[in-house]
């Protein structure tokens, strides 16, 4: 595995704002349980979620992300012209081509120009865009940076499947940040992919591969996951990943105010407090009451966090997970 220990340069970036933005329609575990004719409890036992939001047959994935981007132009006070770069970070696209980006322009009513791209990393998107916003703001390329994650997982989920599909809710998130004066700055920032272990964690089709020219079933739309392998897998790979970041950015687990992780599953938020040490004053969960969010579960968390004023300023924070591909990423930003 490549060291990138040498590759990291404190970048700064200031976090001015966040926003969040969830469907209508809020389903406890207990009626979850009727709607899939399962006793009582077992949606809470198999999940360790009480409740999640869900999108109706209606809703749209773009429309959702622009509210949420709406949310934190109003809690930042921020006039939408003063964004000058849109990222859609999400692990699902709206279609395949154009790009999200473009569809989420279209209904946040930002000025028309406005440039826009998608950054895919399944569930740790978020992080990836992060660091890219701090690249490119510290080129001078642009000034102040908007990036919205938004799944709809339960679009792809196979419900007759409680591994894969009882740990899922849906929603939006978005932070706008821009370069500052310095004070912020992201401190280190790691990423791994195994792609050894890409079929543990899939949806085959929607792309070049599994379509109706190459061939496909049904069955290729929804999500499929080894949940037992992928862990296996990924709970070694992590602890390499966490301390390899907090070396880059010269710190210790005990130096980091927040830990912000990706809100995978009930074993995943354990393994955080058992496995990796971090203790429950640390630890941002919000898994309970959103489910795994794909791509939006990070920023809704940081959301949350922020909006709580769980932040204290000049502390560093950590953003770590695990996504398909098999992709870990981590970043420790100093708040």
């Amino acid at each position: 595995m490549p060291d990138q220990s040498s590759f990291i340069t404190p970048l700064p970036m200031t976090l001015i704002a966040t926003g969040k933005a969830l469907p209508g329609q809020r389903i406890t575990a207990a009626e979850l349980d009727l709607r899939l004719g399962r006793p009582q409890g077992y949606s809470l036992a198999q999940s360790g979620i009480q409740s999640r939001h869900l999108a109706d047959p209606g809703d749209d994935q773009a429309v959702l992300a622009a509210q949420a981007l709406h949310d934190a132009l109003r809690q930042g006070d921020i006039a939408p012209a003063s964004i000058d770069l849109l990222i859609s970070a999400s692990a699902i696209p709206v279609q395949a081509l154009p790009c999200s980006a473009a569809h989420v322009l279209a209904q946040a009513g930002l000025p028309d120009g406005t440039p826009g791209f998608d950054i895919n990393a399944s569930c740790v998107s978020f992080i990836t865009a992060l660091h890219t916003a701090a690249a490119l703001l510290n080129s001078g390329a642009y000034r102040r940076i908007a990036i919205v994650c938004a799944d709809l997982a339960s679009r792809g989920v196979d419900w007759q499947n409680p591994k894969s599909s009882l740990i899922f809710g849906d929603g939006a998130a978005c932070a706008i940040v821009e370069k500052g004066n310095g004070m912020q700055r992201l401190l280190g920032f790691r990423q791994h992919t195994h792609p050894s272990h890409a079929a543990l964690c899939e949806i085959r089709a929607g792309g070049t591969r599994r379509n109706p020219r190459s061939g496909m079933e049904d069955s290729d739309f929804l999500f499929q996951m080894q949940g037992t392998r992928l862990f296996r897998q990924t709970a070694p790979l992590m602890q390499a990943m966490l301390d390899g970041l907090l070396s880059a950015a010269h710190l210790t687990l005990a130096d980091i105010e927040r830990v912000i992780p990706h809100q995978a599953s009930h074993l995943g938020m354990s393994h955080m407090r058992e496995r990796l040490g971090i203790d429950n004053d640390k630890l941002v969960d919000i898994y309970a009451t959103h489910g795994n969010q794909v791509a939006a579960s990070l920023p809704t968390a940081l959301h949350e966090a922020h909006g709580s004023g769980r932040l204290p300023r000049g502390a560093p924070a950590a953003l770590i997970g695990t996504g398909a591909g098999l992709t870990l990423a981590g970043l420790v930003w100093q708040l």
